[in-house]
């Protein structure tokens, strides 16, 4: 058990650590479409005025659940806005130490299920196991939004490649933590 804390906790680093390259260095703006100064801040004073009074939310623009919204979505232009009506500081640390949190509590749940799954297999296909099951599951959920929700490719392929490298990160220390195989030694 103190083999699976171990490898929880230094798979959930690493995981933090490539998630922080990924999204927390300028590598970012490789994601990210940009505007310039006067739209942001035309475009931010409308959220304000808009849905400010609504409060922090997820809202499809149009709205889609009336007869009119759906005529218009399909006109288009259409949008997902992940609204928050408080500012927070660029990048925010308190977001930094939940994230590490986080990976750290997923790498554990992930390494209880590769114990159970995996505990007779060695490093390489513990890892080989674990890289099939990142690029699967990260597949489906991040570029599933560009099919299912039409969203931007470039902004889901960045991040699908960042969440894979994450969880393969965070994989190989799993993999290298837990306990070996026994090793069978003939004629001994």
């Amino acid at each position: 058990m103190a083999r699976l804390f171990l490898g929880g906790a230094l798979g959930g680093l690493a995981m933090w650590l490539v998630g922080f390259i990924f999204w927390g260095t300028p590598l970012s703006l490789l994601a990210l479409s940009k505007t310039d100064a006067a739209t942001t801040a035309a475009v931010q004073a409308t959220l304000a005025q808009h849905l400010g009074p609504l409060g922090s939310g997820a809202y499809p623009i149009p709205w889609p659940g009336t007869p009119q919204g759906t005529q218009l979505y399909g006109q288009g232009p259409t949008a997902m806005v992940l609204f928050n009506t408080n500012g927070f500081a660029m990048p925010d640390s308190a977001s930094l130490i939940g994230g590490l949190v986080l990976a750290i509590l997923c790498v554990l749940i992930a390494g209880l299920a590769l114990m159970r799954v995996a505990a007779g297999f060695d490093f390489r296909t513990r890892l080989k196991l674990v890289a099939v099951v990142a690029v699967a599951v990260t597949a489906y959920s991040d570029l599933g939004q560009p099919i299912f929700n039409h969203a931007p490719l470039g902004y889901f392929l960045y991040l699908w490649i960042s969440d894979a490298l994450s969880w393969i990160a965070a994989g190989a220390v799993l993999a290298w933590a837990l306990p070996r195989p026994a090793v069978i030694v003939a004629g001994g």
